[in-house]
């Protein structure tokens, strides 16, 4: 993977999302916590942990699945993910919808959205998550709809994994540079002109490179604008590693402040086979810190489960496509963790 993580699983919100989201506006969000509760399932303490736990998440369906069939010990394990807040990454079909189904149920509940965009054009370079807008002007439609579905609603926005990395990492031609900085800036300023939204421009991870490649890039796609950035998304690099890497970044950058993906960190990253491949889908690896707000340095606003742990990187190591959930793999994460 050029950007030496590879985003996989994070190929935004599939069909479920809308599915959810008209769920959500057409039931009343009044119900969600119900649902949630009868597999155990309910929010976490807004004092260090404000974001929304959704309840009818793929893990939390599978909570359900497995103690409908009697699984008892499984369905606590895969408890161990549907009980903590994952971000929602919102799709191409009808993002103003999912964005308000999302944020109106996590107001409902009194806790923050946790989204994330990733959309770019000509994104992932052609491997396991490619895809995107088709071009400039669509992205710029999808990113006003998703601020349309959030409006005044608290939420906090992870935006666009990769998108300034393989800027910077030779992955994406020269051609786009021009336009995928000026669409960034423009998704920043159209975010942060909402009332209560919150907005992490994405810095790529402590395995990539040097952050005296990156600081640059960061400040031409708009992030003196943002709240600040994000790193080690769908990456297995240590929490401590993150924070110096996100401290030497902060420096260059006007101190700005960062949050991290915990979500499978547990055991640091990948050691073995093709340097290219670790990133996919890798044996071994354990859930990290839950979400919290409470970290261990004030540069750091938040630990957060960007990536949703269970689903694929992609069609490697004997995983479903990318994005897909993978009940094996879900439970080989929460084996490897300590309770």
């Amino acid at each position: 993977m050029h950007g030496s993580r590879g985003v996989g699983a994070l190929a935004g919100r599939r069909a479920s999302a809308v599915a959810l989201g008209a769920a959500l506006l057409i039931t009343g969000c009044s119900s969600a916590d119900d649902e949630g509760a009868g597999v155990g399932i309910t929010q976490q303490p807004k004092e260090s942990n404000p974001f929304w736990v959704n309840p009818d998440g793929t893990a939390a369906r599978q909570v359900a699945e497995l103690l409908e069939d009697g699984e008892k010990e499984q369905a606590d394990r895969i408890r161990e993910i549907a009980r903590q807040p994952v971000g929602e990454w919102i799709s191409p079909e009808d993002p103003e919808e999912q964005a308000r189904g999302f944020t109106e149920a996590a107001d409902e509940a009194d806790r923050t959205a946790l989204l994330v965009l990733y959309n770019i054009p000509h994104r992932d370079c052609g491997q396991y998550s490619r895809g995107g807008a088709a071009d400039g002007d669509a992205y710029r439609a999808f990113v006003d709809a998703v601020a349309r579905g959030i409006g005044d609603r608290p939420a906090t926005v992870i935006l666009e994994p990769d998108a300034v990395l393989h800027l910077v990492d030779g992955c994406t031609p020269d051609e786009f540079h021009e336009e995928r900085y000026d669409l960034l800036k423009g998704a920043v300023a159209t975010l942060k002109g909402l009332k209560n939204t919150k907005v992490y421009l994405d810095a790529g991870n402590a395995g990539w490179g040097d952050p005296d490649q990156i600081h640059e890039p960061l400040k031409w796609a708009g992030v003196e604008q943002a709240d600040g950035f994000s790193v080690n998304v769908s990456n297995f690099y240590s929490t401590e590693k993150s924070i110096a890497y996100g401290k030497r970044l902060s420096a260059e950058v006007g101190g700005k402040p960062f949050v991290i993906d915990t979500s499978r960190n547990g055991n640091g990253p990948y050691t073995e086979g093709a340097a290219d491949e670790r990133w996919c889908n890798p044996p071994g690896r354990a859930l990290g810190e839950t979400p919290t707000t409470k970290t261990a340095d004030p540069l750091v606003d938040a630990y957060l489960w960007i990536k949703r742990p269970g689903e694929s990187d992609g069609e490697c190591k004997g995983g479903p496509k990318a994005g897909e959930w993978w009940p094996e793999y879900a439970l080989k994460l929460t084996e490897e963790s300590t309770p």
